[in-house]
């Protein structure tokens, strides 16, 4: 049988959150061969202490374009103000469209549980849009409803309240990490600017390119470590004491329950690399819209 390869759809609320995220899993599914679409649902306009909106979210669009192309991704900015995305209706339209018009196998995504508002509305918005993907009576213009859910997973994020990231996939990046740096290097606008300045490390970063890939590695791994500690049992169950104690960096994903239900077969092939957990339990695994019912279109 031909090799098909997946079809990886991030949908991040800024440009660099996939990287940050997620940079490790999008590598992978290059290297691999899949294809890989980035999407950042903002233009990132707010993210300076000194140049103007507008200067801003150009040279944003262009540092995430140069992101993608690090790996191979295509990598798109929506036009949305940074700090101004919410869960309307005309948004959930246009994630429904992108989800058609991509056909992803697995998407990811924030989840709406976050510090960040545009992170919470990203979250919300692909919750929503899913399983609407599937009506054809919703939206009945092109692109066509899909025959399927993708699966829909959470990019991995510390908080707590009101519940946390249920580790369901665990994977090491501790190979992928050069290549997650120089993806984040691309948002120069970001990581030498606006992040050093928020953390007053705005004189300590180089003006040399490589010593500042340098620097932006060393910011990379403390930016990790607080992840990797915080998912620490998670990664000794999954790759024993000794290894589970040392990786520093580490990515997590949690399944959302909203979505196409995966089996751990499909985990594995969905998440390739890393260490997929069973199904909790088949009734928590499987949505609603799973089941054979006459509530819901076939």
């Amino acid at each position: 049988m031909a090799h098909v390869p997946l079809r990886l759809l991030i949908l991040g609320a800024h440009p660099d959150d996939a990287e940050y995220h997620a940079g490790g899993l999008a590598s992978i599914y290059r290297r691999l061969g899949h294809t890989v679409r980035i999407v950042s649902m903002t233009n990132g306009q707010a993210g300076h202490f000194e140049r103007p909106p507008e200067q801003v979210a150009t040279m944003r669009r262009s540092e995430a374009a140069a992101a993608g192309a690090v790996i191979g991704a295509e990598y798109v900015t929506w036009d949305f103000p940074d700090g101004e995305l919410t869960a309307d209706l005309a948004t959930r339209h246009q994630v429904i469209r992108e989800i058609r018009r991509f056909a992803p196998d697995l998407v990811l995504t924030h989840r709406p549980y976050d510090y960040h508002p545009d992170h919470r509305a990203a979250g919300q918005l692909v919750q929503d849009a899913t399983y609407l993907v599937t009506v054809p009576n919703v939206l009945r213009d092109d692109p066509p409803a899909l025959s399927r859910d993708p699966v829909v997973a959470y990019m991995p994020d510390l908080f707590t309240k009101p519940c946390p990231l249920e580790a369901d996939i665990v994977l090491d990046v501790t190979d992928q990490v050069d290549t997650i740096v120089r993806m984040l290097a691309c948002h120069q606008t970001q990581v030498f600017e606006w992040l050093a300045f928020q953390e007053g490390l705005l004189q300590q970063v180089p003006a040399d390119p490589q010593q500042r890939l340098e620097w932006l590695l060393g910011w990379y791994r403390r930016h990790s470590l607080p992840r990797a500690n915080r998912f620490r049992a998670d990664l000794i169950d999954a790759f024993g004491e000794q290894r589970g104690r040392e990786i520093e960096c580490c990515e997590v994903f949690e399944l959302s329950q909203y979505a196409a239900s995966a089996d751990l077969p499909t985990r594995q092939r969905l998440f390739p690399s890393a260490v997929c957990r069973p199904p909790r339990s088949s009734a928590a695994a499987t949505p609603a819209h799973d089941i054979p019912s006459t509530d819901h279109p076939p």
